[in-house]
């Protein structure tokens, strides 16, 4: 039973740092993506100014509530499935 809390324990942390990863990983591709949107509508004013800044925070507000970092969560649960599964499927046979 130690050996289960074990394997449990360590497959949060590894779920919980590859879902870090993957957030941020997510989360800088959406911030590069209105860079260059703002670039592209303001070929005026280049660089990282405040309004660009500012533009780009306003729009990463609603980005947690997107698909794509709803779909993320999915790390925690698919190799919790395929733990139960594979020993459910060892247990029975």
């Amino acid at each position: 039973m130690a050996a289960f809390f074990r394997l449990i324990l360590f497959l949060l942390i590894a779920e919980w740092a590859f879902y870090l990863l993957l957030r941020t990983y997510l989360r800088s591709l959406r911030t590069e993506r209105l860079e260059e949107i703002w670039d592209t509508r303001h070929p005026a004013m280049p660089g990282n100014t405040p309004a660009r800044r500012a533009f780009v925070r306003r729009s990463m507000i609603g980005f947690d509530r997107t698909l794509k970092s709803r779909l993320l969560l999915l790390v925690f649960v698919l190799p919790n499935l395929a733990v139960m599964g594979i020993i459910y499927w060892i247990n029975w046979q």
